[in-house]
């Protein structure tokens, strides 16, 4: 069933005339930070600053790389959870999937997301 989720969640992510709204906030969220790139991590979208990947779109959700206070306050949302692209139990512990109820947050929680990779890959 997760691989099947993970093929529908990649057509409608390749064509913008099924694009969900959740995905459409994503990428405008993504290209509102300077010098962001879009790009791919582990086949799914993702947007990079100096390379490496600060924020993902996967299940319809947006994923966040955040540490310290961010990271326990993402986490803290309901239905929120570490990053398993595999569905595997092999969680990224640094990245967090953010769900669409919470999409009020996605731009704040993605801001502190860039600013964290932007300062690590100096």
């Amino acid at each position: 069933m997760i691989g099947c989720l993970q093929k529908i969640n990649y057509l409608v992510s390749i064509n913008s005339n099924f694009m969900t709204e959740e995905h459409k906030y994503y990428l405008e969220t993504g290209k509102s930070f300077a010098k962001s790139e879009e790009s791919q991590m582990f086949g799914k979208p993702c947007f990079k600053i100096n390379g490496k990947a600060f924020i993902s779109f996967f299940e319809n959700e947006l994923v966040c790389k955040l540490s310290g206070e961010e990271h326990k306050k993402a986490m803290a949302l309901k239905g929120a959870k570490l990053f398993d692209p595999s569905g595997k139990g092999r969680a990224m512990k640094e990245w967090i999937q953010i769900p669409a109820v919470h999409k009020k947050y996605w731009k704040a929680f993605a801001g502190e997301a860039f600013n964290y990779v932007k300062q690590a890959t100096k």
